[in-house]
C-alpha cells in the first residue's frame, strides 16, 4: 500500500518528512529510527531546547512531569529510542515507535491503543529553533513521553486510542480530536501549588509554558467534556481558552465511559469559538 502523510489544519506547503525511505515505512506507519543520519548540528538543536525548556519548568509544569523527565535519558543528544523503550516498557507496557511525520487518524489511535506512541524522528532546523508549524522529535520526546512513565496518565492514553477507532467509525474524530488537543496537548492541571501545566504542547513551548500558566490573558476553565469538545482551537497562536483538570485521577475517570451518548448530544450542538465563554462555565484562579 502507499504511504502518505497526513495533514492536519492548513499550510502552504506538503507535510515534512520522508515517508518513503527506500520501502522501511510500514503500512502502520512506524518506521526504524536512522540514528545515524542525525548530524552534529541536529544534536546540538536538541541539547539546546532540551536545556532552555527544562530550566522554565520549575513551578510551570506538574509535579508528575518534573519528576519522570530524567527517564527520558542524557539531555546531550538526542535519545535512542531503544535505550527508552527499556526504561518505559518496564514502568508501563509503553513503548515509542518512529514515525517519518504526522500520521492519519486510524494508524494514531491504533498504535496508542496498543501502547505504542509515535515519534517523529526528525529535528527543527536551528532556523525553527522557538517555533515549528509541525512537532518534531523534541516536541513528541520531551512534551509526550516523560507522562508515559506514569501508570493512571499512560492508562488514559491506551483508552485514548481505543476511544479513537470508535469515534472514528461513529464520524466523530472531530469532537474527539478537541478533547485530546485541550487535555493531551494543551492541558493544565490544578496541584497543591496552583496551576500546573501538563499537556505536550505547552510542555515544549518556552513562550506558551508562561503564557498559559501565569499570563492573565486566556481563559482557564474547569473541564467539562461537552463543554471541552465543543470549543474549537487554533494552531497557529496561544491558545485562548485552556481547561483546567484536578488529577490524572479525574481525568481518566471522565473518559472512562462510552462516548457514544456525548457524540449524539455534540450533533445537535453548535461548535463553540476559541475564546467563548459560557454563564455556566467555572473558572479555575491563577496561583
Amino acid at each position: 500500500m502507499a504511504i502518505e502523510p497526513a495533514v492536519y489544519g492548513a499550510s502552504e506547503r506538503p507535510p515534512r518528512g520522508d515517508y518513503v525511505r527506500g520501502g522501511q515505512v510500514a503500512p502502520d506507519y512506524t518506521c526504524p529510527q536512522n540514528y545515524a543520519a542525525y548530524t552534529a548540528a541536529d544534536h546540538e538543536t536538541y541539547s539546546r531546547l532540551y536545556q532552555r525548556q527544562s530550566a522554565l519548568l520549575p513551578g510551570l509544569a506538574c509535579d508528575e512531569f518534573i519528576a519522570a523527565l530524567p527517564s527520558l535519558g542524557s539531555s546531550s543528544q538526542i535519545p535512542r529510542f531503544d535505550d527508552i523503550n527499556e526504561r518505559l516498557y518496564k514502568a508501563t507496557g509503553w513503548e515509542v515507535v518512529a514515525v517519518p511525520g504526522l500520521i492519519p487518524e486510524v494508524p494514531f489511535f491504533t498504535l496508542l491503543a496498543n501502547r505504542k506512541f509515535p515519534v517523529t524522528d526528525w529535528i527543527r532546523t536551528p532556523e525553527e529553533f522557538d517555533y515549528i508549524v509541525e512537532p518534531d522529535i523534541f516536541h513528541d520526546l520531551f512534551g509526550h513521553v516523560p507522562l508515559l512513565f506514569n501508570p493512571v496518565f499512560a492508562d488514559h492514553m491506551q483508552a485514548y486510542g481505543a476511544g479513537g477507532l470508535k469515534a472514528h467509525s461513529l464520524s466523530a474524530c472531530e469532537q474527539l480530536s478537541r478533547l485530546y488537543w485541550y487535555t493531551i496537548e494543551f492541558g493544565l492541571i490544578r496541584q497543591a501549588n496552583g496551576l500546573r501545566a501538563y499537556g505536550a504542547g505547552i510542555l515544549s513551548s518556552s513562550g506558551e509554558l508562561v503564557h498559559a500558566v501565569r499570563s492573565p490573558e486566556p481563559q482557564r476553565i474547569m473541564l467539562d467534556l461537552l463543554r471541552t469538545m465543543r470549543t474549537r482551537y487554533k494552531i497557529d497562536s496561544y491558545q485562548q481558552t485552556y481547561f483546567v483538570i484536578d488529577s490524572f485521577h479525574q481525568l481518566f475517570d471522565m473518559t472512562a465511559p462510552d462516548f457514544t451518548p456525548l457524540y449524539a448530544a455534540l450533533s445537535a450542538m453548535q461548535p463553540l469559538a476559541a475564546d467563548a465563554l459560557l454563564p455556566e462555565d467555572k473558572l479555575a484562579l491563577l496561583n
